[in-house]
């Protein structure tokens, strides 16, 4: 372990390390290797000719010991793999510190991105030629890219490609917050960490390193994310505790969790450093809750072989290793902050066990942080408790938006079509006989939300914008009372399946005949809102579709064990959960040709698309507290979810979310403001193009502005409207207390047989 002097900043908190490290018996052998390969590219002794100043010399090398990191990270690596893995580190670690010196420093941007355009071309995905390298990161690049491309598939090549190139191009967001001196907001920052932080990279090159791979067609499956993106936050923010000294006290450095934390919630450095460490807790809980709960599932829905799933459960092995190995060299380097890290106070001190290199097993510290033991606190929500009314704060929103006036109009023709679809019939097997009767309809008055998001529309196109508000509203209601009460995942998941039946390549064939109002409403929207656009307009519209249903199914297994999900999982499930997707894909049906889509693809677009879901969510979120925590039992609500991580009141939780609104809100004024034009100079966009991309951001913003007063004008979640609605078990006229579920559930098949009374 490095010592040191003077006093650290904060001091460590006990991490939790759920998986053992082991060290890898060829660390000699990769030690001598990566130093002679680093001296062959230049990393070591740079030619003399080369403009670039020496970023290391050997004493510095011999200090940071990547070699230890990777014996740690990939244990049962051979030898000539690890010597390969080993050098792929020392390169990502040069290119980071170099990249430090010749540009965040000298705050170079058009240098840098002369730079980093040039690298992604030593990568062909089609092993094709490559340009002759002119400095060490370019050598060392080309050379590790020729030992290590040949031996994998292109569907791998092009996953490890994406990852390297956003490791490299994305260290130009970080030099703009430099430059601009701006830390950026929690959820912004665990989003980007992700990108320059280089563990999805990691994750990728464990494949190689395990000799295996991930079967392609489930590689961008929901589970799959979640293990790559909780591997690379847990990396990422425990490389931000132990950096932090080196980061923001010597280099400037903005991007950093414990900084991001005490600039948004005012707390003091040693406090920043507990709730990230809580955040590392919280996402290694939840690669371990994917692992148990969401890949067995995926196994069977995708139809793998045996060895496929030996496959990915090697893989999985793999990132453990990783997890616990990382942490043990970051306890060890030279490059980081670890002075007075505590490894005494553990059963194998206690048991006079064993110690040294290779020990970590026997080290298990019994603080509740080493142990985990928040995870107690996300199974220990009671549902429906009285949690009375939510006190709205004073929100920020700096647009603005009009009614249209064909709301009246769009308000009849959705009714009478939401009538025909079946939506305000009685559905048997339903608690109180419905879904949606005329009076619930009417309190939503969902067109009312349309004709503010869509004010220039016309009389048709706001009906369909407001007959798909309705629809996506309908089934949002619809899922929870038939297939969440009864906690049944094999329906929701034949019922999220269904649906694609419904949205078919040629829009006028019948692919299967509906059974339900939602299945209805699908097959009509679907048939009037595609026939004219582009195949893949039509294809990603479809996929947002699809996005929002599976994800109700995460909402329910979620429910099915009482579990208030991790909060970075929370707020990127949100966007599908609420139909953010959705929303956003429809108002890029009509742009023309003239507009690229892989501009939908660059961080300035995504982050813009974003933020405003974010914002739109958690607008919904605050408005919907009481009536969903208190009349619906629900734990899907970012109030209650900061609420529980953080042990805070729900009034201070809903100020913190309110800030987080804030934040988001002005992450996208400051990329419309400072990225837009920068990108449609990148992208070459004609006129009309900017002008239709220019459309689609004004749109985002009338969106925001629109969802924020209609939750404000309409009744659906005021609490004189919630007292009319039972709560679950609480049927109207029947016996309460202790003893009387026999007489609730024979109340409950009276109405059922008696329709309540209720309909159309």
């Amino acid at each position: 372990m490095a010592e040191g002097k003077g006093k650290q900043p904060f001091e460590l908190p006990d991490f939790y390390v759920p998986w053992p490290a082991r060290l890898n018996p060829n660390l000699e052998g990769a030690r001598v290797h990566s130093k002679a390969w680093a001296r062959e590219m230049g990393i070591l002794d740079p030619p003399k000719e080369e403009a670039d100043p020496p970023i290391w010399d050997e004493a510095k090398f011999d200090a940071m010991d990547y070699a230890l990191l990777c014996a740690y990270t990939h244990p049962e690596a051979p030898g000539p793999e690890l010597d390969l893995v080993t050098d792929w580190y020392v390169w990502v670690f040069y290119f980071d510190d170099h990249f430090l010196e010749v540009y965040k420093r000298t705050k170079d941007q058009a240098g840098a991105k002369a730079y980093l355009d040039r690298l992604p071309l030593f990568m062909p995905v089609d092993l094709g030629p490559t340009p002759e390298p002119t400095n060490a990161v370019e050598r060392g690049l080309i050379d590790l890219w020729n030992r290590t491309a040949p031996s994998k598939s292109e569907a791998w090549r092009r996953r490890f490609y994406e990852s390297t190139k956003h490791l490299l191009e994305e260290s130009t967001w970080e030099l703009s917050n430099i430059t601009e001196k701006r830390i950026s907001n929690p959820i912004e920052y665990i989003e980007m960490r992700r990108k320059v932080g280089g563990a999805p990279w990691s994750a990728d090159l464990v494949e190689h390193a395990v000799f295996v791979e991930i079967p392609d067609r489930i590689a961008r499956t929901r589970p799959m994310k979640v293990l790559k993106d909780t591997f690379s936050d847990a990396v990422h923010l425990r490389n931000d505790l132990f950096s932090y000294e080196r980061e923001i006290l010597n280099e400037g450095e903005l991007a950093n969790c414990v900084l991001v934390l005490e600039t948004f919630l005012g707390t003091d450095t040693q406090r920043s450093a507990e709730l990230t460490n809580e955040i590392l807790t919280s996402r290694l809980q939840q690669f371990e809750n994917t692992t148990l709960t969401e890949l067995p599932w995926l196994f069977e829905e995708y139809g793998l072989d045996p060895l496929e799933r030996a496959q990915v459960l090697t893989y999985i092995r793999g990132l453990q290793d990783w997890q616990s190995g990382g942490h043990e060299w970051h306890m060890r380097s030279s490059r980081y902050m670890n002075r007075n890290a505590d490894t005494s106070s553990s059963i194998g001190d206690w048991m006079l066990g064993p110690t040294g290199l290779g020990t970590s097993a026997a080290r298990i510290k019994l603080s509740p942080g080493a142990l985990g033991l928040q995870r107690v606190k996300t199974f220990s929500h009671v549902p429906f408790q009285d949690v009375g009314h939510l006190e709205l704060p004073k929100f920020y929103m700096p647009y603005t938006t009009s009614v249209s006036p064909h709301l009246d109009a769009a308000r009849k023709s959705s009714k009478a079509w939401a009538r025909r679809m079946g939506m305000l019939d009685v559905i048997p097997g339903v608690p109180n006989g419905y879904i949606w009767d005329d009076h619930k309809f009417d309190v939503a008055d969902v067109a009312l939300c349309g004709a503010m998001i869509h004010p220039e529309a016309t009389a048709q196109e706001l009906d369909l914008t407001a007959a798909w508000l309705v629809w996506g509203t309908y089934a949002d209601d619809y899922f929870p009372l038939i297939y969440t009460s009864r906690k049944d995942v094999p329906g929701a998941k034949l019922f999220t399946k269904r649906m694609a039946l419904f949205m078919p390549d040629d829009p006028s064939v019948n692919a299967a005949v509906p059974t339900n109002p939602v299945e209805r409403g699908i097959a009509d929207l679907w048939a009037r809102t595609v026939a004219a656009v582009t195949p893949r307009a039509r294809d990603s519209f479809r996929k947002a579709i699809q996005d929002m249903t599976d994800s109700w199914v995460w909402e329910l297994e979620n429910q099915t064990i009482n579990r208030i999900p991790d909060p970075v999982d929370y707020i990127e499930m949100r966007r599908k959960t609420f139909g953010s997707d959705l929303t956003m894909s429809l108002s890029r049906l009509t742009m023309s040709n003239d507009v690229p889509q892989e501009i939908f693809k660059t961080r300035p677009m995504q982050g813009l698309d974003n933020s405003a879901a974010d914002y739109a969510c958690f607008t919904n979120d605050v408005f919907s507290y009481q009536k969903e925590v208190e009349i619906e039992g629900e734990i899907h609500n970012v109030v209650l979810v900061v609420q529980k991580f953080l042990d805070v009141s729900k009034e201070e939780a809903c100020r913190i979310v309110n800030d987080l609104m804030t934040a988001r809100m002005q992450q996208f004024e400051h990329t419309v403001a400072t990225e837009l034009p920068a990108l449609f100079d990148d992208f070459k966009l004609s006129k009309d193009a900017r002008e239709q991309v220019t459309a689609y951001v004004e749109k985002l913003q009338r969106w925001m502005a629109g969802v924020m007063r209609w939750h404000i004008a309409v009744d659906r979640y005021k609490e004189f409207e919630l007292h009319k609605q039972p709560k679950p078990g609480r049927i109207p006229g029947g016996p309460t207390g202790l003893g009387t579920s026999a007489a609730r559930i024979a109340t409950l098949f009276a109405n059922w047989q008696q329709g309540s009374g209720v309909g159309p």
